[in-house]
């Protein structure tokens, strides 16, 4: 008779989506840490955490995709168990149990005690901050509040992560105190509406006093934001901004479009010349920041003339960094009940050109960065280059400074000022500054 073999289990955590994602998978491994279990981030394991991302088409079919990789595993014998958390989940387990049975449990985007206990270890609500990061030693994600409150007609966040919630301020600073002491210099503010901080807790737009107690930890550098929503923005944030250095010059705000009869669609709760307003005060309250943005284009009811206002618009603004996405149908959306109405074949191709026309002021500005002098983080070396970033440039999604690793040695997650040589559209080329 065969006799399983004794080992011991080793569970390996899969992230898939966004940022929030991989801050919520940090946190699970450090749970599970405190349970003295053997966890790793994407390496070999025999159990599998799979924490899935269910946002828009896309992302939930990679999904459904590696799902079904670890069950093929799991039926091979390569692997024991396989439980699945996540957005995904949360939104469409009862589809996922009929349709993949296979997989041990499935586990909404609230349920970390129950993941916890089917992984044989205890929730302990008095971890602040204990998290097993990730990400480059120089910079880890905060996440400063969970859920969303906004109506926006395409996005379904608010059906897998609920109403916005607030952390506490003293509980964020002590998860940056923790993050600095392991070497962390670079915090990335992130929730899915930064814009909303404190409004449960504080009856107010708190984000600003949330800075104000971030940069007093010591060891943390760059303070940067991401996702803030342009309606009811706390302008207060600008002045810390342009007076405190450790608060990155730089916010991703996502707009999604320009075109009012798009913005109403939408429900954005704002029009093309309260953004523009915006967006001016930004750059006059804070010279020289970097903006990044997304859109989405293919929206239902999209017309060429709504699509030609962004398209003019973007050129107008000439955004420092932007992204574009086509329109996903999503079911028990508000826009789910509009007809989707843009060939898929025209919301590819009205991507691509904004795309195209990002690109060219991409370079544009770039090339008025040669000769200057900024400094930078060094994230890692890639070939024969040391590779960082500028305070504008946020990890994996914008401008990246390649410097000659011949040069000499640079250390990871140390900082250096280096003078720009040559640029392309998202490459920035530099040397040392002496």
């Amino acid at each position: 008779m065969r006799t399983k073999t004794l080992k011991k289990n080793k569970i390996n955590v899969v992230t898939l989506g966004c940022s929030k994602n991989v801050y919520d998978s940090e946190v699970l491994m450090g749970q599970l840490r405190a349970s003295n279990k053997e966890v790793v981030h994407e390496e070999e394991g025999n159990i599998v955490v799979i924490n899935t991302c269910g946002f828009i088409a896309n992302a939930k079919e990679e999904s459904v995709n590696t799902i079904l990789e670890y069950v093929q595993k799991k039926e091979d014998g390569l692997v024991d168990k396989v439980f699945v958390t996540g957005c995904l989940s949360e939104r469409y387990k009862p589809d996922l149990q009929k349709e993949i049975p296979n997989v041990d449990q499935y586990f909404g985007t609230t349920e970390l005690p129950g993941l916890l206990k089917a992984l044989g270890a205890d929730y302990r609500h008095e971890l602040i901050g204990e998290r097993i990061t990730t990400t480059p030693k120089n910079y880890a994600y905060l996440k400063i509040a969970e859920g969303c409150d906004r109506p926006c007609s395409f996005c379904a966040i608010p059906i897998m992560r609920g109403k916005h919630r607030s952390t506490p301020i003293e509980d964020l600073v002590t998860e940056a105190e923790k993050l600095a002491a392991t070497g962390v210099k670079e915090l990335i503010l992130i929730a899915q509406d930064l814009t909303y901080y404190g409004l449960d807790l504080y009856k107010k737009r708190n984000l600003a006093e949330l800075l104000q107690n971030l940069v007093k930890v010591k060891g943390i550098e760059w303070i940067r934001l991401h996702y803030a929503f342009p309606t009811g923005f706390p302008m207060d944030v600008l002045e810390i901004m342009r007076n405190e250095p450790k608060i990155c010059s730089y916010i991703d705000i996502p707009l999604q479009h320009i075109a009012d009869p798009i913005l109403k669609s939408m429900r954005r709760g704002t029009t093309k010349a309260k953004t523009t307003k915006l967006l001016e005060e930004f750059r006059a309250a804070v010279p020289g920041m970097a903006i990044r943005t997304t859109l989405i284009v293919g929206y239902p009811g999209e017309t060429e003339e709504d699509y030609q206002t962004l398209k003019q618009w973007v050129k107008d603004m000439r955004f420092e960094r932007l992204g574009c996405f086509t329109y996903s149908h999503e079911e028990n959306t508000h826009a789910y009940n509009l007809e989707d109405n843009v060939p898929e074949d025209v919301k590819m191709d009205r991507a691509n050109e904004i795309m195209e026309i990002q690109s060219q002021i991409s370079w544009e500005l770039n090339q008025e960065k040669i000769g200057k002098t900024f400094r930078v983080v060094i994230d890692r070396k890639e070939g024969g280059y040391f590779v960082g970033r500028t305070e504008f440039d946020s990890p994996d999604v914008d401008n990246e400074v390649l410097i000659n690793a011949e040069d000499g040695y640079l250390r990871t997650g140390e900082f250096f000022n280096v003078k720009i040589t040559a640029a392309e559209d998202f490459d920035l080329y530099a040397e040392i500054a002496n």
